[in-house]
């Protein structure tokens, strides 16, 4: 029988969306930058999030954060994204919980007010503004990545449901993004099976006819993510809402919105006329949570007009928890795992008394 080995995790949600931000456990991993760390882990060290979005220790539905060291030093951690679609070089959702889960375990001294400081992503550094109040961290506000579009209302045939027609945003990745009326959804909870079917089959039709290329990035894979956009409603001169439902292939609702999801819609929506530097969107999900992005300007980068972007949610931490991963567990697979976990590397491994 061997010896059960453990790692140390936070599990927190911003909007629904739970992240499993793991703090401690995890040997360092090669790589000169977190982007190349990042590489490692979906090429060599799988296991680790496989193992805690599948059975016995999680569900598709939630994302893993690894805390690593930042290699950039104006950043006070780095993060790697774990996703059930594979390793997303940013996230939104798991950005406002990452900076959540480092103030509230001291790797940033958490103080009263507005603080600011920077976490590297595999994206590169992100700027992060902390609002606590009474030592409880109220909201977050994090840059989201230049975003713009691709393409604009191309129609694409797809089985059962005929021509579909779809917008491409770049945001961190790829999202095709469609309006929820024409596809007969309201955007209630009630719906969330069905969205998850149509969007599948939307995303496979798109998959299956072309690919897309980001303009410094070049070729990030198969388009991993579809939007459903309700109707925007001016709220404010300067504020709009929007029911949103974000769709991760294959087979997940995000319980929240999502950061990239939003940025996309504002990318959309600056691509239409619709909104000008300083205006925010609130997107609302199927939960009746929302994380609010903000249009901080456009730069030219080549024939793309890119938003600047924020976007402000607040991360609850829902647990502290050791993980014990028994590899004798025929529910567990540690080929992956084990060579990256800091109690079963040969100078750290010790002998049970």
């Amino acid at each position: 029988m061997s010896r059960p080995l453990t790692f140390q995790m936070m599990d927190t949600h911003a909007g629904g969306d739970v992240s499993r931000i793991v703090l401690g456990g995890i040997g360092p991993l090669p790589g000169a930058t977190v982007r190349e760390q990042m590489h490692y882990l979906r090429d060599d060290a799988d296991g680790l999030r496989q193992l805690l979005l599948f059975e016995p220790y999680g569900i598709p539905e939630m994302s893993v954060d690894l805390i690593v060291p930042a290699t950039d030093p104006e950043a006070a951690a780095g993060y790697i994204i774990m996703e059930v679609m594979g390793y997303p070089i940013y996230s939104g959702s798991n950005t406002i919980c990452t900076a959540t889960a480092v103030l509230e375990a001291g790797i940033v001294p958490k103080r009263e007010g507005v603080q600011r400081f920077k976490l590297e992503a595999p994206a590169g550094l992100v700027a992060i503004e902390a609002k606590v109040e009474n030592g409880v961290v109220e909201a977050i506000t994090c840059e989201g990545l230049p975003s713009y579009i691709d393409t604009h209302r191309a129609s694409i045939h797809v089985p059962e449901l005929g021509d579909v027609t779809y917008s491409v945003a770049y945001s961190g990745g790829f999202y095709a993004l469609v309006e929820a009326a024409e596809l007969g959804f309201d955007l209630t909870r009630d719906e969330e099976r069905r969205l998850a079917d149509c969007a599948h089959k939307i995303v496979e039709a798109i998959q299956a006819e072309r690919g897309f290329s980001h303009y410094t990035l070049g070729d990030v894979g198969p388009l991993p993510f579809l939007h459903f956009m309700g109707p925007v409603e001016r709220v404010a001169d300067d504020f709009y809402r929007s029911r949103s439902t974000t769709y991760v292939h294959p087979g997940v609702i995000c319980r929240s919105t999502t950061g990239t999801g939003t940025s996309a819609r504002l990318a959309l929506m600056h691509h239409e006329g619709r909104i000008q530097p300083g205006d925010r969107l609130e997107t609302v999900s199927l939960r009746e949570t929302g994380f609010i992005g903000t249009f901080t300007g456009t730069h030219q980068a080549g024939e793309h007009s890119v938003v600047e972007n924020t976007i402000t949610g607040k991360g609850y931490v829902l647990g502290h928890t050791q993980v014990v991963v028994n590899c004798d567990d025929p529910l567990v697979e540690c080929a992956g795992l084990r060579h990256i976990l800091e109690d079963d590397r040969p100078d750290t491994r010790q002998e049970a008394p």
